[in-house]
């Protein structure tokens, strides 16, 4: 696999320390990958310390390949959950909290994607990856391999990112599974919606009755269509109350919360803290690279407080 043949992406999105600690750069995919790759984004940090962050569910499938040390990894809230080392990693819809942890010195990039493209790039189920990380390898086979080799040699973001516009139609290519047009149309109509769509209106819409479209969200988006409103539901309100201080009954109401009470349980579920504690959280959060959200144009993450020792 070689980068030569490619070209840069049109434009870049760069975040960076003026004294070369760390950068944080995105970069949309190719329009031929859209609107299923939701864009890719690398990182590079070297701080001395560790950072702990809290992920949230978000509604994409994501796929990181790290270039340099592993990253720790603990899924829910469980007290006896392990964390676990990840060199790359393949993360399918979450419905409950990731905590990520690194030693200070990180480098990689990670692709975002709808979870009906991950499913045609995969040919495998997406409900295998529902709540949970697992190994590229395990999946992508040797292709995993072949990237992950050309991302090091790779000199650059833009090289890096072009290499990736090139690699990924032709997994798609070598893959017989494709997310059906009624699946597509039904996500992004449910996406729309902010997870507010009834199941019974958006099976009508679709053409298939309520029983086929759960098999279809099961096999080609991970979750059933209202485990996935409550996912998108929930991303809509963490992007009100992460973005300012609107009162939460407020966000509530908008978001399609039957009440604040209903909301408050949801977010102990999805983040395992409360809404007033994310938001203290969140505003209370350090500068810098562990501020910058994964997803373009949601709120997915905060730094916690404290530094992490890990070798």
């Amino acid at each position: 696999m070689s980068s030569r043949t490619t070209t840069p992406p049109r434009s870049l999105a760069t975040a960076a320390c003026p004294h070369g600690t760390w950068e944080v750069v995105r970069a949309p995919a190719h329009p031929r990958l859209r609107p299923g790759v939701v864009g890719y984004r690398g990182y590079r940090m070297d701080l001395g310390h560790g950072r702990r962050r809290l992920e949230l569910p978000d509604g994409c499938v994501s796929l990181v390949l790290n270039l340099a040390d592993p990253v720790w990894v603990t899924l829910g809230t469980r007290q006896d959950a392990a964390a676990l080392p990840y060199t790359d990693l393949l993360s399918g819809l979450q419905t409950r909290p990731t905590f990520g942890e690194h030693a200070g010195r990180v480098e990689g990039v990670e692709v975002l994607l709808e979870p009906w493209a991950a499913f045609g790039f995969l040919s495998h189920p997406m409900s295998d990856l529902a709540d949970r990380m697992a190994d590229p390898r395990a999946l992508l086979g040797r292709r995993a391999d072949l990237l992950a080799e050309a991302l090091h040699e790779a000199d650059g973001w833009p090289t890096r990112f072009a290499l990736l516009d090139a690699t990924l139609p032709t997994w798609a290519e070598a893959t017989p599974a494709r997310a059906t047009e009624p699946l597509r149309n039904a996500w992004s109509e449910l996406v729309r919606s902010g997870g507010g769509l009834p199941v019974r209106e958006l099976a009508h819409r679709s053409g298939r009755s309520t029983r086929q479209l759960e098999y279809l969200f099961r096999e080609q988006i991970g979750l059933t269509p209202k485990t996935a409103a409550r996912v998108l539901r929930f991303r809509n309100a963490v992007r009100l109350i992460g973005q300012g201080d609107r009162p939460l009954v407020d966000v509530a109401t908008a978001c399609g919360f039957s009440d604040q009470a209903h909301m408050n349980r949801e977010f102990k579920t999805m983040s395992g803290r409360s809404p007033r504690r994310f938001r203290s959280e969140r505003h209370a959060a350090p500068p810098g690279p562990d501020g910058v959200d994964r997803v373009p144009g949601q709120v997915t993450s905060v730094v916690l407080p404290g530094r992490v020792s890990r070798s």
